[in-house]
């Protein structure tokens, strides 16, 4: 081919391409060719929720799937006896009860946003609002100054899983099956976590008892009932060890979650749970139960201290044994029925699963919490509280490392929990 006639082709190509460059390329060049959706429209699309659950069906599901949403109706009862200043017994037990359903509530809310947004996500929520009751009720105390309310429910939540909880389910799943089973790695490694968060409320006390940690360096006028205002020196290891244990609990749920999954895994078949809420309709749902939780917390917490002194309940005995029971209801009974089904390693995990997280995650950030908001809450609980946890902690672990359980375990648990019960009503 002659050289004009090359010459001609590529004179014509290049106004081709110019006339082509308007209309063709320059779209390609501003957007990729793909027309972008306006904001508004993916809001709106993300509200509808495409491929899942209704609105109207999620909040159906949300409040009619439970016969326990029945004692929704103590809710009010809370708020009206509060503002109408009734008897402190009837606003302790009218906000009582109405924390019950709000647990299920939590729960059942988060369980449902999880089913969408994968392990990592799931198990970060969880995190944050696997203990939510016990997260809302310690603050409300903390900022109402009933330090000693916040240090006993959080030791009585920890007792009451490891003993109360896991002692129940080991007996029923025992007397229906003669034996349970369950991932003996994990529960070594659950059991370890344990004994070093019990170790770590051995050191506070025994420092408190060794030097003059109850004299403070400071001002102080909050009144702390664990032997006077901290010292500098307390607060200073208590804050620390907050920090260290919120780190620690980071590389657990790093060790549970994605590097070693296996440890806490049911062998056999796995259950998916069916998603009956949209993940908006879940996570409204899950901030309006929380703002509500907050406000019955409130009231029960400002109904302690008169309902204590004028039936003459101990305080200690109001902040072990009956607050925990109010915040862990809902996931006592799945634990227990988890073991009647044979399935132990979902009730090793949340029992032992959720005493880790309140003693390494919900402590330290009350402790936390409190330094922000000027309330000197220290790691330092009672000599006989350290006691009774550490004895509580070493039962525990000797009876799920070697990943069996039977009837017998469960009533050496609940026998121990019956005698520690017993101990703070005389305790006064």
């Amino acid at each position: 081919m002659s050289h004009s006639k090359l010459a001609d082709i590529g004179s014509s190509s290049s106004s081709l391409i110019s006339t082509m460059s308007p209309t063709e390329l320059s779209p390609l060049l501003e957007n990729g060719g793909i027309q972008a959706e306006p904001w508004l429209h993916r809001f709106l699309r993300c509200l509808k929720g495409d491929g899942e659950p209704s609105w109207l069906n999620s909040y159906k599901f949300f409040f009619f799937n439970s016969w326990l949403n029945i004692l929704l109706v103590f809710v009010p009862l809370s708020a009206i006896s509060h503002n109408l200043g009734w008897d402190a017994a009837l606003r302790f037990t009218f906000s009582f009860v109405a924390i019950i359903p709000l647990a299920k509530l939590l729960g059942e809310a988060t369980e449902q946003m999880s089913v969408k947004l994968g392990q990592t996500l799931s198990g970060l929520l969880n995190a944050s609002f696997g203990n939510a009751v016990e997260i809302i009720v310690g603050i409300a105390a903390l900022l109402n100054g009933e330090l000693r309310i916040v240090q006993t429910s959080m030791l009585g939540s920890i007792l009451s899983n490891i003993l109360l909880v896991l002692g129940c389910s080991f007996l029923a799943g025992g007397f229906i099956h003669k034996e349970g089973s369950f991932n003996s790695s994990g529960a070594q490694a659950s059991a370890s976590l344990m004994t070093l968060s019990c170790i770590t409320l051995v050191i506070p006390a025994a420092y408190a008892s060794t030097t003059k940690a109850g004299i403070p360096t400071f001002p102080c006028d909050v009144s702390y009932d664990a032997g006077g205002c901290p010292s500098s020196g307390l607060l200073t290891i208590s804050r620390g060890t907050a920090i260290l244990l919120l780190l620690v609990y980071a590389a657990y749920l790093l060790f549970q979650l994605h590097t070693h999954p296996r440890f806490f895994q049911q062998e056999g078949e796995v259950e998916t749970t069916e998603p009956h809420m949209s993940v908006v309709a879940a996570g409204s749902a899950l901030l309006l139960v929380t703002v509500v939780t907050a406000f019955c917390a409130e009231y029960l917490v400002a109904s302690i201290e008169e309902t204590a002194s004028t039936y003459n309940i101990p305080k200690a005995f109001i902040g072990v044994i009956l607050l925990p029971i109010v915040g862990n209801a809902a996931e006592h009974v799945t634990a227990v029925w988890m073991a009647m089904k044979n399935k132990y390693e979902l009730t090793i995990g949340i029992c032992v699963g959720s005493s880790i997280q309140i003693a390494t995650f919900v402590v330290p950030l009350l402790v936390i919490v409190g330094w922000c908001i000027g309330q000197p809450l220290t790691l330092q609980f009672h000599n006989f509280e350290t006691i009774v946890v550490f004895v509580s902690v070493l039962l525990t672990s000797l009876l799920i490392m070697d990943g069996k359980s039977n009837y017998m375990e469960g009533m050496m648990l609940t026998t121990l929990y019956l005698v520690i019960a017993l101990a703070f009503w005389v305790n006064n």
